[in-house]
C-alpha cells in the first residue's frame, strides 16, 4: 500500500514522505509569498528545520525564522511573534514542528492583521466573530511529530502566563489552507516524545468516541484513528525509523484532531491545567490520567468502549480495553502517575477550579463537578 496522497478536508493534505521538497509549491498554493516559518526552540537548528529553510530559499520565499516559542507557548511568546512578522512585512505563516510550533504559528497568523487582544477571541460562545476575517494571514501547516493534530485545527491552545491557565483561541480560519504531511520528518522523534505524542492522538480518539455528542463522521475517523494507534504506535517506539509505522501515526493525529470536533473530556480538562501549571508534556499527561479518567466515565462508556474493543479486536469488553490501556502504557514506559510524572505539591483546588472552566469538559461522558473531579485529580497522583 502506498503511503502517498493528496487529501482534502477541507485543507489540503499533502501526505507522503519527502513532500516537505513541496514548500514551496505549498506556499504558492496557499497565496504566501513571503512566510514567516514559527517553530520552537528545540527544533529550530535541527538539520530538519534548517533544510526545510534552504528550500524555501531556493523557492524565493526567504528563510526567516521565529523560534521563541516555548513548549507550552504563552501568550508572552505570542507577542513576540507577532512584532517579528510586522516588522518583516510577511504574508504568511509556515507553523512547523508538534503542537507548540503548529499552535503558535497559527496564532502568529490570526493576530497579525487584529487590534483586539488576544484574550478577546477566548473559544467562548461567539467570540471568534470579534475578530477581523480580512487580517488574518494564510498558514501552511507542517507537522513533525504524530500527536496533536493542529495541522488541521481551527484552534490553538496558548497559556496565560499570569494565571498559568491554558486558553483555546479559536476561528475557523486559523484552519491551515495547505497541510505537509511527510512521516521522514517525524523519524528523530525521541522514543519519549513519539510515545507521549502517539497518546495523545489516542487521548484525542477516545474521548471523541465516548463523547455523548451526536457526529457519525467524527466517530467513524475516532474508531479507525485507535486502532491505528494501537497498530502503528509500538512500532515506530521501537524502531524510529519505521517510514510505514511513522506515517500511519500522522494518519491518526490528523484523523484524531478531525474527530474531536465531536468533544473532548476528562481527560482534556485536567491534562490542561497540569500542563500549563507544571509544564508537563501534555500528551503523557493524557497518558498519565487516561486509565483514572476510564474508571470514573465507566457507568457512561461501558458498552461503547465494549463495541470498540470488538473492532480492535481486543477481547473482555470494557475490562479488556482499559487492561489494553495500562499495557500499552507500560509498553511506552509512561509514568504510572502524575507524582511519577513530577507534579509534586499540588493545588488541587486551583487544579480543579481551572478544569472545570476547560472547554473540553462540555465533552465528557458524565457531568463533571467539584467533588468527582477532585477525586479524579487524587486518584491520578
Amino acid at each position: 500500500m502506498s503511503l502517498t496522497a493528496n487529501w482534502s478536508y477541507p485543507t489540503a493534505i499533502r501526505f507522503g514522505a519527502g513532500r516537505i521538497a513541496e514548500i514551496g509549491e505549498a506556499c504558492a498554493a496557499a497565496g504566501i509569498k513571503k512566510p514567516l516559518l514559527v517553530t520552537d526552540k528545540g527544533l529550530a537548528y535541527l538539520p530538519i528545520t534548517q533544510s526545510t529553510l534552504d528550500l524555501m530559499e531556493a523557492a524565493g520565499l526567504g528563510r526567516a525564522m521565529f523560534s521563541d516559542v516555548d513548549p507550552n507557548p504563552t501568550q508572552m511568546n505570542a507577542e513576540a511573534g507577532i512584532r517579528i512578522y510586522r516588522e518583516g512585512g510577511h504574508d504568511g505563516v509556515i507553523a512547523f514542528g508538534g503542537g507548540s510550533g503548529l499552535d503558535l504559528g497559527k496564532v502568529i497568523a490570526f493576530m497579525a492583521g487584529q487590534t483586539r487582544p488576544l484574550w478577546d477571541f477566548e473559544d467562548i460562545g461567539d467570540w471568534w466573530t470579534r475578530a477581523d476575517a480580512d487580517g488574518i494571514a494564510p498558514i501552511v501547516a507542517v507537522p513533525t511529530t504524530a500527536g496533536t493534530g493542529s495541522e488541521v485545527g481551527r484552534a490553538s491552545v496558548i497559556t496565560n502566563s499570569q494565571t498559568h491557565e491554558k486558553k483555546i483561541i479559536f476561528h475557523p480560519k486559523m484552519l491551515p489552507a495547505v497541510v505537509i504531511c511527510d512521516p521522514e520528518l517525524t523519524v528523530g522523534m525521541p522514543p519519549m516524545i513519539t510515545a507521549g505524542t502517539g497518546m495523545d492522538a489516542f487521548a484525542h480518539c477516545l474521548e471523541a468516541f465516548c463523547s455523548p455528542h451526536y457526529h457519525p463522521m467524527s466517530q467513524g475517523m475516532a474508531l479507525e484513528g485507535m486502532r491505528l494507534v494501537k497498530e502503528y504506535l509500538p512500532r515506530a517506539y521501537a524502531d524510529g525509523s519505521d517510514l510505514e509505522a511513522r506515517g500511519h501515526m500522522m494518519s491518526a493525529a490528523a484523523m484524531g484532531a478531525t474527530a474531536f470536533q465531536k468533544g473532548l473530556g476528562a481527560i482534556h480538562a485536567i491534562s490542561h491545567p497540569i500542563g500549563a501549571v507544571h509544564h508537563t508534556h501534555h500528551g503523557t499527561t493524557n497518558a498519565v490520567v487516561m486509565q483514572p479518567v476510564l474508571r470514573m466515565n465507566r457507568p457512561a462508556i461501558e458498552d461503547r468502549l465494549a463495541k470498540a474493543a470488538a473492532y480492535l479486536d481486543i477481547v473482555g469488553g470494557f475490562d479488556g480495553f482499559y487492561d489494553f490501556v495500562g499495557k500499552l502504557n507500560a509498553e511506552l514506559n509512561i509514568p504510572t502517575s502524575l507524582t511519577e510524572l513530577g507534579v509534586t505539591d499540588p493545588d488541587i483546588d486551583a487544579l480543579v477550579a481551572s478544569a472545570l472552566q476547560d472547554p473540553s469538559c462540555g465533552g465528557n461522558p458524565i457531568e463533571l463537578n467539584k467533588e468527582n473531579v477532585t477525586q479524579l485529580l487524587r486518584d491520578c497522583l
